[in-house]
């Protein structure tokens, strides 16, 4: 399942940078994580009617191969729906007529001994620097989402369905802030939403180990906190990938896009296992300041990142007379 996964993640993502001009990728990667967070929604809800307590009470074995088979017929109209309506070498025509007209957003050159196109050394130091920057919010975050429940029952004596509750008041914060800071982005550049971003997700870390060393418990206050993770982590995680695809021309898309995988992945395959370590060994109250510690890292390394930013879109209608 992991390999199939695999085979298609990857790809799928890269086709909107593949189909979208750079000054609108961060706008498209917000609708996407938006269409992500709504296809999680539609999968609870499935998962909600088909096994609610009254239909698996008693039962000695519960049966997920209706689950399994809607999921996959879901997953099959929606690759026809992608086959049908997506063109994907008429828009892969357009971007590259775009990217002809303006010739300074190409970050690559090339190499005069070999005539090949690279990225320049600043480029290459840039994409490094925003590499280590997502395995480094990626360990702090998914510390947090992999081990909250325990936490919040063993730090803040709260039962399994309130830190649940707070973990899902987290997501709706991130979706309802998708679009916005796509937004955002397009005026302000990603760097410095996705520098927002880690102020508020490390700031709500930090007010989490601080309550726990205050000795305070749950308390609706929480849920404030969580829906600041979710707008932080919506801030980081709608900017981060186009910045990376921002560095590389066209056909490389694909390839970036891995790399971007590949070093989140990689973070969310180690920190459960490091914080999880430290909860059992050192302490339960290591998580936030654990998951603290290396999302602020990722804002002294994104202070090294000069590349990858959005160019502002040329003002339409009214607002090219800068009226508001």
């Amino acid at each position: 399942m992991p390999f199939a996964m695999g085979t298609y993640r990857s790809p799928a993502v890269a086709l909107m940078p593949d189909c979208t001009p750079k000054p609108l990728r961060s706008p498209a990667n917000a609708i996407i994580n938006l269409m992500g967070a709504v296809g999680g929604i539609i999968y609870l809800g499935i998962a909600s009617v088909l096994y609610n307590k009254g239909r698996i009470a008693g039962l000695d074995h519960v049966d997920y191969l209706p689950l399994f088979v809607i999921v996959a017929a879901i997953m099959v109209v929606s690759v026809a729906i992608v086959f049908l309506t997506v063109k994907e070498p008429k828009l892969e025509a357009e971007v590259a007529a775009y990217e002809a007209k303006h010739p300074e957003e190409n970050l690559v050159e090339k190499d005069a001994a070999t005539g090949k196109e690279v990225l320049p050394a600043p480029v290459r130091r840039s994409l490094g620097f925003l590499l280590a920057s997502i395995a480094l919010w990626f360990i702090g975050y998914n510390a947090m989402e992999t081990w909250f429940t325990t936490y919040a029952q063993a730090e803040w004596g709260m039962a399994l369905g309130e830190a649940s509750r707070c973990l899902i008041v987290a997501n709706v914060g991130a979706i309802v802030s998708y679009i916005p800071v796509g937004a955002i982005a397009s005026r302000v550049g990603r760097k410095r939403t996705i520098q927002g971003g880690i102020v508020l997700l490390g700031g709500g870390f930090a007010f989490c180990a601080a309550w726990t060393f205050a000795g305070m418990g749950f308390s609706p206050a929480l849920y404030v906190v969580m829906i600041v993770l979710g707008m932080g982590w919506a801030g980081i995680n709608v900017n981060s990938l186009p910045m990376v695809v921002e560095m590389c021309k066209g056909s490389d898309t694909g390839k970036f896009t891995g790399l971007y995988y590949t070093f989140s992945m990689a973070a969310q395959t180690v920190t459960p296992i490091a914080a999880g370590w430290l909860m059992h060994n050192v302490s339960y109250r290591s998580l936030f300041i654990y998951a603290t510690v290396f999302v602020a890292a990722s804002f002294v390394t994104m202070l090294f990142v000069h590349h990858g930013d959005s160019k502002s879109v040329e003002k339409r209608g009214l607002e090219a007379f800068d009226t508001d």
